[in-house]
C-alpha cells in the first residue's frame, strides 16, 4: 500500500526523565510533541531547541508524519514504513496518536530515509 508522508518541520529530541518525574518547565507542545508515562521512565519527544543541553536526550531526529487518520482495523499501515527504512539500515523512533502515526529518523539520515520511502512507492510532501 502506498502511503503519504509529511516532512514536518524542524529539529526534534527525544528525552528521558526519570519515572515518577512531572512534565518539566521547558516543555513546551509544538508541530510534534509525546509524552509517555511508564513505571520505568518519563519520555518526552518535542523541538529540541527548547531543551535544555544538560537534558538525556537525543537530539537531531526529523520527524515524518503518516498522513491518516487510519482505522484501527487497518493492518500493517506502519509496517509499511519500517520495512523500506530496515532494509536501508535507518534507525527509528515512532510515536502514534488515534488519528496515525509518526515517523522519526536521524537528520544524518534523512536523505536515505526519504530515498528508500520513495522507492518503496511512498510520496513525501516536504
Amino acid at each position: 500500500m502506498a502511503l503519504t508522508l509529511k516532512l514536518l518541520e524542524g529539529h526534534f529530541a527525544v528525552c528521558r526523565l526519570p519515572a515518577g518525574s512531572a512534565l518539566p518547565h521547558w516543555f513546551v507542545p509544538g508541530a510534534l510533541s509525546h509524552v509517555s508515562w511508564t513505571d520505568e521512565e518519563l519520555s518526552i519527544a518535542c523541538d529540541e531547541a527548547g531543551v535544555p543541553i544538560e537534558a538525556q536526550c537525543e537530539r537531531g531526529w526529523r520527524s515524518l508524519m503518516l498522513q491518516g487518520p487510519f482505522a484501527f482495523d487497518l493492518t500493517g499501515i506502519l509496517a509499511q514504513v519500517l520495512l523500506p527504512l530496515a532494509e536501508a539500515k535507518v534507525g527509528i523512533f515512532a510515536v502514534s496518536t488515534f488519528d496515525t502515526d509518526y515517523v522519526m529518523v536521524k537528520q544524518a539520515q534523512l536523505a536515505t530515509s526519504l530515498e528508500a520511502l520513495r522507492a518503496a512507492g511512498h510520496t513525501i510532501r516536504e
